[in-house]
């Protein structure tokens, strides 16, 4: 197994987890930084080798699946957590952490436990919503992900009465589509019908109740209602646990006329296709239309629509838990499988496109259209989908492909900076200089060297002599290469800039090397073994390729000279440094360098007689930036020690011993090459040294030692630039237009996404240009806050005015016949906060009333339009005025239109039917 000097000592996951919790994890933990998944093989293994600190369990997670035909999976790093509480105390509840994998017997068994519940007593399970809503748990088999629980949900447990009754009410018979529920009064499930249903509102109001689960998904749950709607249309949604983003996608489409009144018709009967291979069997559909009637029916004043997300989750993965989504790619998905689901093509023909090839435009957009409706034909088509002319040009042979393609929305880019600020730090070649910290201005699309040109303009430190670093936890967590881009840099990332002595690539008499600080100490339980942890700042040094252990020695301590406090003569000799031995780490006899794993560690415990400290930086002679050589330049110095030294004799003094050790961590890179019999380090000539986070010197101190000699505040003080100063004014805000225009925009397609032309016979990164040719009766306006690259995530919240009415898209249309096309604004969908999190809610204009109100989950209040534009806005409905209610432009206002006296007459003498309709369904609740 090794040289045990370099036993690690027993695995210890502290670090990992809460205060005072066996199993609770931090949060905001990132894989392969912070902790690496290993299988349960290789931790057994480990744990053989090297021990469990002692009262610490492994933290073992499970490999999860999500979606139900396409599968996901990935380890579960944080456990659900769910309250437990028994039915008669409430107000006590116990926390416990399950994996989605669990199923509910395992959570019936753990309370079972903890409440001291014999096996043979009989007990319910409830999910329980509010403070008077509840739904029975009472499938053992299925999973904690299946039964939609979320974190944070309290979980009640209900005992048998000993004259056999239930606290909670009777049970219900049991069956595959029902549940052991109950309720005062009694309430049993059913199916719901095209007629809205209710509860009779003198049986439930004031009374606790439950609800019944969701049955092959043709129900809704429905909460304790808070209001009376009288207004159809206004009711709120639940949030299940972070579907707020599900909420307001659905109060949008929702408050989009011709679509709802689409399914309030049961138009969509006729048109389902259970039958398409691209759609969900018609189910999201039926889903729709059934969440869609109970929010119209004018009688709840918020519904739950668990049974909705549950159809969406088993078709989109990505939206079956309960984290935080995004509402756009919600409605993305929403759109397309309404339109699968109600296409009206039963089987689409294959059709071969056509590049234009000189022909008119109208000839082209005639034919991309017609064949967009032979394969896509549905009331989505009819109401969402558009046409834009794609024109791209290669810029080799000047080939010109323009084609037509259909749209279901706009995705407009916002008016951006093309700069950016950011906050360096910049550590200097001289080790005297605290570490100054700059605001500069970078490309916003730009890479790395644009951020060493822009520093080097202020501190005029050549770009060339640059290493830009990201320091977390100590440690460089990336070194970049010049050539990366700058949208890798995140905010709140440290971002230290190391001035070095040669080039880090090109140079080939120094290498650049990064070095860490650690803190050694021995474990008493484990004899000589010991442990480290780092601290302090790491940084970059330049050494030459071949150098002695002494002289690297005494070029760190100079590195450090500005917080490493120097040996005052006055100091008891016996005093100051010679514990520095008695306290040696391995006390092995060996000086300088290792290369971590090897087979025995060769620390620096004692030093030549002639080694002593240099404090002058390496002459240009060995491409460094000092007036004196390594070894200086009286020859009598024989290890790099010069005779008019101002600092010799301060810090060692002569003595043999050292403040640290040091050793090579190289992770396998050949490039290091350590000599043992003369004492010297080689760094091969043939190439250069691999310059990365894994790659590093590593420092050890003792903590004695570091306690006496290590300044930590003089290691981390720094000094302002004046560039701190500077403020960037930002612009108050950018038109609707201006993002419109920037969207039509000639643009030059990127590296990674190039364009094949059919006449160069390859990829080429040719000019693009979009052009809308037509726009559909409600056009849907992405508002792209949101970017997002592998290291980056940012959102804008720039306020971009939109106009509430009449905006007139004519001027945008190069289609010569399109004429005049004015829309006014239906709804919004809100985002507020950063990226990752915050709320959602929506704006919508009721087709009823034409008044504006605000939907915030289960809240719905009055809005005024002074209060829609606002930086929240991230989704804009627009509805083009000659296709409003009223106009006949669809089928189904053609047909209402026609038969409004009708209608009318026969509302009168059916109202006093509906009345009585409603009391017989008791699967939802009348409001009060």
């Amino acid at each position: 197994m090794g040289d045990q000097n370099v036993y690690p000592g027993p695995i210890d996951n502290s670090g990992l987890l809460k205060d005072g919790d066996s199993q609770a994890l931090k949060e905001h933990l990132i894989d392969e930084l912070d902790y690496i998944l290993v299988p349960t093989e290789g931790w057994n293994k480990l744990v053989s080798w090297y021990g469990l600190t002692e009262s610490q369990e492994p933290i073992a997670r499970k490999v999860v699946e999500q979606g139900m035909f396409v599968k996901h999976c990935k380890v579960e790093v944080y456990l659900t957590e769910l309250k437990l509480c028994e039915n008669g105390n409430m107000n006590s509840v116990i926390t416990r952490r399950f994996s989605k994998a669990d199923i509910i017997d395992t959570i019936e068994k753990e309370m079972r436990k903890l409440f001291s519940i014999l096996d043979e007593k009989e007990i319910r399970l409830w999910n329980k919503y509010m403070s008077n809503t509840f739904e029975p748990l009472n499938k053992p088999d299925s999973t904690i992900q299946d039964a939609g629980l979320y974190q944070g949900q309290v979980l009640v447990i209900e005992q048998k009465n000993e004259d056999g009754t239930w606290p909670r009410g009777p049970s219900t018979n049991k069956s595959p589509s029902t549940s052991n529920f109950s309720t005062l009064p009694k309430v049993s499930p059913s199916s719901l019908s095209n007629n809205y249903s209710n509860f009779n509102n003198r049986n439930v109001k004031n009374s606790n109740y439950c609800i019944p689960p969701y049955s092959g998904y043709n129900s809704y749950d429905y909460l304790e209602p808070g209001r009376h709607s009288e207004q159809a249309g206004l009711c709120g949604l639940s949030n299940l646990g972070n579907t707020c983003f599900m909420n307001s996608a659905v109060q949008c489409l929702s408050n989009t006329p011709p679509l709802t009144e689409y399914f309030l018709s049961d138009e969509y009967v006729g048109e389902l296709n259970h039958d398409n291979l691209l759609g969900m069997k018609g189910e999201i559909a039926n889903a729709y239309a059934d969440l869609i009637k109970q929010m119209w029916s004018g009688k709840y004043s918020y519904v739950t629509p668990r049974a909705f997300k549950t159809q969406v989750g088993r078709f989109a993965p990505q939206f079956s838990g309960y984290q935080q989504q995004d509402s756009q790619e919600l409605l993305a998905f929403l759109l397309d499988g309404l339109h699968e689901d109600l296409n009206r093509i039963r089987k689409k023909p294959y059709i071969q496109l056509k590049d234009a090839e000189g022909r008119p435009d109208e000839v082209v957009a005639k034919e991309a259209w017609e064949n967009h409706r032979k394969r896509n034909d549905s009331i989505i088509v009819d109401i969402f989908h558009g046409l834009f002319k794609s024109t791209l040009v290669c810029p080799e042979c000047a080939k010109i492909s323009v084609t037509f393609d259909p749209f279901c929305y706009l995705t407009l880019p916002l008016p951006l900076k093309k700069e950016r600020t950011l906050e360096v730090f910049l550590v200097g070649n001289d080790p005297l200089t605290k570490p100054m910290q700059y605001k500069i201005v970078v490309p916003k699309i730009g890479i790395i060297s644009d951020l060493c040109a822009a520093l080097s303009t202020l501190s005029h430190a050549p770009a060339d002599k640059m290493v830009v670093t990201d320091i977390y936890n100590h440690r460089f967590h990336r070194i970049f290469s010049m050539d990366e881009n700058l949208s890798s840099i995140m905010e709140r990332d440290d971002i230290f800039v190391f001035e070095v002595t040669g080039s880090r690539t090109d140079d080939t008499d120094m290498v650049v090397i990064p070095v860490y600080l650690r803190e050694k100490y021995r474990q008493p339980s484990y004899g000589h073994h010991s442990n480290t942890c780092l601290f302090g700042q790491p940084f970059m040094i330049s050494v030459p390729r071949s150098i002695t252990e002494e002289k690297l020695y005494n070029l760190l301590l100079m590195k450090m000279c500005r917080y490493v406090r120097t040996y005052n003569e006055n100091e008891d000799e016996e005093g100051s440094l010679h514990f520095v031995k008695d306290l040696g780490i391995n006390g092995n006899g060996q000086n300088g360098v290792h290369e971590e794993g090897s087979p025995s560690e060769m620390e620096t415990d004692e030093q030549d007689d002639e080694s002593s400290q240099d404090q002058e930086l390496p002459s240009e002679n060995e491409n460094s930036q000092s007036e004196e050589s390594v070894g200086g330049d009286n020859e009598d110095s024989e290890n790099g020690i010069g005779t008019d030294d101002p600092y010799k004799g301060q810090l060692c003094h002569g003595q043999k011993k050292q403040l640290f050790t040091f050793q090579f961590n190289n992770l396998g890179n050949p490039d290091i090459n350590y000599v043992k019999d003369d004492r010297q380090i080689r760094f091969e000539e043939s190439r250069q040294i691999r310059l990365d986070e894994r790659t590093y010197l590593a420092l050890d101190w003792d903590p004695e030692v570091k306690k006496r000699w290590f300044d930590d505040n003089a290691a981390e003080d720094f000094e302002k630039h004046e560039s701190m100063e500077y403020r960037p004014q930002k612009k108050m805000f950018v038109k609707l237009k201006d993002c419109i225009e920037l969207f039509t925009t000639k643009e030059k397609l990127g590296a990674e996404d190039p364009w094949y032309c059919p006449n160069c016979k390859q990829h080429q990164q040719a000019t693009k240009k979009l052009d809308l040719w037509s726009l559909p009766p409600v056009l849907v306006v992405h508002l792209k806050r949101f970017s997002y690259s592998r290291y980056w995530r940012d959102k804008l919240d720039t306020l971009v005015d939109f106009p509430i009415s009449n905006l007139d898209m004519s001027e945008f249309l190069i289609n010569p016949n399109a004429g005049r096309c004015e829309y006014n604004l239906i709804a919004v969908s809100n985002h507020y906060g950063g990226m990752g999190g915050g709320h959602y809610t929506a704006f919508a204009k009721n087709k009823d009333d034409n008044k504006w109100y605000y939907f915030d989950d289960t809240s719905v209040s009055s809005a005024t339009e002074d209060q829609i534009v606002s930086k929240a806005a991230y989704v804009l409905f627009y509805q083009r005025q000659d296709t409003v209610s009223g106009t006949g432009y669809f089928a189904h206002d053609h047909s209402a239109k026609e038969e409004t006296s009708a209608a009318l007459g026969a509302a009168r003498d059916s109202d006093e039917d509906c009345n009585e309709n409603d009391a017989e369904n008791e699967n939802c609740m009348h409001t009060n």
